[in-house]
């Protein structure tokens, strides 16, 4: 049974990562994208989406945006559930600093000569979950 401390809790989380969730709401229905909710994470996928993803400094699957995640495709979003979760529950440790927070171990990896990217703790966190780089087919 769940408590009320358990539900506010939840509830600040969620408010904790909202801008962020908005923005990815708004960018995949923006770009025609196919919503659907999946354990309490809104996961946005279609050809706009690919599109904009393909094109990213870094080409990618998937997306994280507080609780919203954004696909290439729906198998793309099965492909790479598990790793988005862990960006998802970064968000709710995180917050709104969280692109700040991201952007910045990126930039200061990348000053340093290390790759922005896999160096990155974020993505070092959601690779241990899954790994992406080893199974076919994805990103």
């Amino acid at each position: 049974m769940r408590t009320l401390a358990s539900v506010s809790i939840g509830t600040l989380v969620r408010l904790w990562a909202f801008p962020y969730t908005l923005l990815g709401v708004v960018v995949g229905l923006g770009l025609l994208g196919r919503p659907k909710l999946v354990d309490g994470v809104i996961e946005i996928y279609g050809p706009g989406v690919a599109w904009v993803l393909q094109r990213l400094p870094v080409s990618a699957l998937a997306i994280t945006l507080g609780h919203s995640v954004l696909g290439q495709t729906q198998a793309a979003l099965d492909l790479t559930r598990r790793h988005e979760r862990v960006h998802v529950r970064q968000f709710e440790r995180w917050g709104f600093l969280m692109g700040l927070a991201y952007l910045g171990a990126s930039g200061w990896l990348w000053w340093r000569g290390k790759d922005a990217y896999r160096d990155n703790p974020f993505e070092i966190e959601a690779y241990a979950v899954d790994d992406c780089r080893r199974n076919p087919g994805r990103d």
